[in-house]
């Protein structure tokens, strides 16, 4: 004697187990916003826009707790820079560039160098819970944008070929430190 299948239990028994996952609080697909309007709203200079296309670069944003987007938030901040430096060496080999230029380009390129080491021990202090650790690596990444367009501006008329690239980064450093100060005060 064959047993009839029932069809019904087929359907009904996955979507039960599915259910939790729509009630899960680190799994709304508002998550991304949520936390950029809270990082918005207590930084004034941080653009909510800017960070809501950061965080959804990374896919893995889509299921992330709070903690889950402040790491992948470091990491973009990582990316970020690495993709920097890759563009410094580009602007290096630009014949249009001046010798004070080209000084300035690899002052910069070091800034981002130093910066993305600074970046990964933040990174880990991050994913450790050392909060107070983390944002003093945030505060000190985020000064190589800040330094690097001083140099520039240091020659009168000398325009920095970087100030959209370091305003990004700039941001960027401001999310992670926003981040750390937020689940610093949990």
């Amino acid at each position: 004697m064959t047993k009839k299948m029932n069809y019904r239990n087929l359907f009904i028994y996955p979507c039960l187990c599915l259910l939790p996952l729509f009630f899960h609080p680190s799994l709304s697909c508002d998550s991304v916003h949520q936390a950029c309007r809270k990082l918005a709203d207590r930084d004034p200079d941080l653009k909510y826009h800017f960070c809501v296309a950061s965080l959804e670069s990374d896919p893995r944003s889509r299921t992330a707790t709070l903690e889950e987007l402040g790491a992948i938030s470091v990491m973009v901040t990582i990316s970020n820079a690495t993709n920097l430096k890759s563009y410094i060496f580009e602007l290096l080999e630009d014949k249009r560039f001046d010798p004070y230029s080209k000084g300035c380009l690899r002052d910069c390129l070091e800034l981002y160098s130093d910066a993305i080491d600074t970046l990964r021990n933040a990174l880990d202090d991050f994913k450790n819970k050392h909060y107070i650790d983390a944002k003093q690596g945030f505060t000190s990444a985020m000064d190589a944008s800040g330094i690097c367009e001083e140099g520039f501006m240091e020659k009168e008329g000398e325009a920095s070929p970087l100030t959209k690239e370091d305003e990004r980064f700039f941001q960027l450093c401001a999310m992670d430190l926003a981040f750390a100060t937020i689940l610093d005060k949990k």
